[in-house]
Formats: C-alpha cells, sequence, structure tokens
C-alpha cells in the first residue's frame, strides 16, 4: 500500500484554504514574506503559523537574504499526494456508481 511519509501530513497542509492560497501565490516563483502578506487575509503571526504548517510539510522551503525571508514552492510532496490519490481513485470510482446505480433503481 502507498503511503505518504508520516512526517509530513500533506493532506493536513493543503486542507486549509490559507495554505492553498500561500502555494498558489508561490506557484509563480519566489516571495519574500511581504509578498506573500500582500496576497493573504490574515495576521502576520496567522501568516507565519501557515507557513509553518506547509514547511513542516516540505511544501514550501525558506532562505534568508539579509532580514528578508523568502519562500519558494517545493511541490515534490504533491506528486506523492497525487500519487496516493491515484491509487485509491478506483475505490471511490466504484462506490460512486454504485451509488449511483441504486439511486437510479430506487427513484427511476
Amino acid at each position: 500500500m502507498n503511503r505518504l511519509p508520516a512526517h509530513s501530513d500533506v493532506f493536513q497542509a493543503v486542507a486549509h484554504p490559507a495554505r492553498r492560497r500561500i502555494l498558489e501565490l508561490l506557484e509563480a516563483g519566489e516571495l519574500p514574506v511581504s509578498g506573500l502578506a500582500r496576497g493573504f487575509r490574515g495576521s502576520a503571526p496567522a501568516l507565519s503559523q501557515q507557513l509553518g504548517v506547509l514547511k513542516k510539510a516540505r511544501l514550501v522551503r525558506e532562505r534568508r537574504e539579509g532580514r528578508q525571508r523568502i519562500y519558494r514552492l517545493t511541490p515534490g510532496p504533491l506528486l506523492e499526494l497525487t500519487n496516493w490519490v491515484e491509487v485509491h481513485k478506483g475505490f471511490w470510482s466504484g462506490k460512486l456508481e454504485a451509488l449511483g446505480q441504486y439511486l437510479r433503481r430506487k427513484h427511476g
């Protein structure tokens, strides 16, 4: 069975809309915290917390340039997530098809 690494909960990281927004902002390239803050709805501590979750899940990397912290997307864990979903897609497709058949029989 394919499993995601225990040390990175990518599912949790991408579950929150604010973290998905940060990932979207970083798709275009590296951004300093100030650049992320402009596209982020929330306080500076909230942004810092969200970035911490993304770092722990290995979805972003941080580097320092003088006093600035620059973030970039590291999409590798997203590939792990995609692979996991792909492996389990057949199960859910089968369940949804069975539900559709049941509903057609029950309600015509």
